[in-house]
């Protein structure tokens, strides 16, 4: 029984004429792979759309939040529980301050960069301050009780999926790190791209009749791709940062689901370029992670259509590299359409197309074997 456990998720997802994912100058992210010019959408944009994609399913009680204003959000919690405004902002600072994290330079109370920390921790932290002002201490005795409070020990218990998923790094504080269980890569587009313009204009409504010319005129720039998605699980990893079993199973199929079916939100309103993948393939390897991007070094060409040949080409490249490594994947489950003629190929690789939801099925059942086994082993 190994005790490593690796869930790959592979995802191909047609993209509308969109602007998800820009740069400081409002184009389209872009990199240069296999010599051709691509269109690229963040790791970052789609983690954070993943965290948001939680929040269908999940109650947000129940996630984490990042931000700097760390003394602004006790403050609240500490107001809505019936402490006196002054009061509430003097213990969150003392608390806050305990941390010893430096604070921001243009605004004292909040602090110097993002801290990721769940809100079931915040809870718990509020709770310990009340307690302190049961005991009906004050001044100097409660800012001393206040400052006792062991916060560095309540951000490191109890972590939310999120927080478990993607870690925290605090440079100024080691101990609070948390070792990321999820790796997301840069999605590509499968083929070269050429950025487009959408030259727009607005009418004033209240513009007279004998008035010439808009109210407004502008242009934004778009795309539009067929995207390859990566990411992996580390099982053993998320396991270890929540500790309980359960919990470790239904995050996995969480994190499936939101990954999938999750979107950046970028010029949403203008392009409405919201659509399902195509292609959903995930793959359990009690090896090493592995990235199936070099399917597409070479970039696609055709001028009828890029989904249908990038999964061609993804489920050749990866029977190929299965037999050329000995791939001996301990599951692998996937959901798609692909084009008649294809469907042998595709099949041979990831196994038969099942609904998405027999998919989370068959995820949730084999992280539970697999931990209820890893269990036994320890035993």
């Amino acid at each position: 029984m190994t005790n490593h456990l690796n869930m790959d998720v592979y995802v191909l997802q047609d993209l509308p004429p969109s602007n998800i994912n820009r740069d400081d100058t409002g184009t389209p992210k872009q990199a240069i792979y296999g010599g051709a010019r691509r269109l690229r959408v963040s790791s970052q944009a789609w983690k954070r759309a993943t965290r948001l994609a939680f929040r269908e399913s999940m109650d947000e009680s129940q996630l984490g939040v990042r931000t700097r204003r760390f003394v602004g959000l006790l403050t609240r919690e500490l107001l809505d529980r019936g402490v006196e405004a002054g009061l509430a902002s003097r213990l969150a600072t003392t608390v806050s301050q305990s941390l010893g994290i430096q604070s921001n330079k243009k605004k004292e109370s909040d602090l110097a960069y993002l801290l990721f920390f769940s809100r079931t921790q915040v809870a718990e932290i509020v709770r310990q301050i009340l307690d302190v002002l049961q005991t009906g201490a004050e001044g100097k005795e409660l800012d001393a009780a206040i400052g006792a409070i062991d916060v560095k020990a309540i951000l490191n218990e109890g972590h939310s999926l999120d927080v478990a998923l993607f870690g925290r790094m605090v440079a100024e504080l080691a101990g609070l790190n948390i070792d990321a269980s999820v790796q997301v890569a840069h999605a590509l587009s499968t083929h070269a791209v050429a950025t487009d313009f959408d030259y727009f204009t607005a009418v004033d409504d209240e513009q007279q009749d004998d008035e010439t010319g808009a109210g407004m005129i502008g242009s934004v720039e778009f795309n539009s791709a067929t995207m390859y998605r990566y990411a992996t699980v580390s099982v053993g990893q998320l396991f270890e940062n929540l500790a309980d079993r359960d919990a470790t199973v239904e995050g996995v199929v969480e994190f499936v689901r939101a990954f999938s079916l999750s979107m950046p939100g970028g010029h949403k309103t203008s392009f409405a370029p919201r659509t399902r993948p195509g292609f959903v393939g995930v793959v359990f390897r009690t090896d090493q992670p592995v990235n199936l991007v070099s399917a597409f070094e070479r970039p696609i060409v055709s001028g009828t259509g890029t989904f249908d040949l990038s999964l061609k080409r993804l489920a050749g490249f990866a029977s190929d590299q299965a037999r050329l490594w000995g791939d001996h994947p301990l599951a692998t489950f996937a959901t798609y359409r692909a084009a008649t003629g294809d469907e042998d190929q595709v099949a041979t690789a990831f196994g038969p197309s099942v609904p998405f939801g027999d998919l989370l099925t068959a995820v949730r059942a084999t992280v539970g074997d697999w931990l209820g086994t890893a269990g036994e082993s320890e035993a």
